[in-house]
This record gives C-alpha cells, sequence and structure tokens, in this order.
C-alpha cells in the first residue's frame, strides 16, 4: 500500500521514531509502513492521519483496494 507518511514526516520534521512514539508503535513499524510492507490497522492509520491533521484517504494511497 502506498502512503505519504514518509513526505508528510519529513514535512513536520520528525523522525520514523518519533512518530512511531507519538502514534504508539515502532520506529521499524513506521519504516515498514513506508515502504509498503506493512497495511495499518484502521486505529494506527487513524492516530497517524489525525497527527498529521488529515483524512486517513489523504494519507493512504486505496487505490489497488478499489479493484479487488
Amino acid at each position: 500500500m502506498k502512503t505519504r507518511i514518509a513526505e508528510l514526516r519529513k514535512q513536520h520534521k520528525l523522525s520514523q521514531e518519533e512518530l512511531g512514539l507519538i502514534v504508539g508503535v515502532t520506529r521499524q513499524t513506521i519504516t515498514s509502513l513506508e515502504t509498503g510492507k506493512y497495511a495499518a490497522s484502521l486505529v494506527l492509520a487513524y492516530k497517524i492521519a489525525k497527527h498529521f491533521g488529515l483524512a486517513i484517504e489523504d494519507v493512504f494511497d486505496f487505490s489497488e483496494l478499489e479493484e479487488l
């Protein structure tokens, strides 16, 4: 799944570890989200989007799911 997490994190001058601490996950989880190796739970997606003041669909690209 494609996300804008890395872009948003850099705009807000946050490290992966700092964002992980804010949303309650490890740096490795943020890395996996950014590289598309892991899909966020709804709760985690909400926490990340809320932190950046955006809607979930503004952070996560669900276009791959629309093809199913």
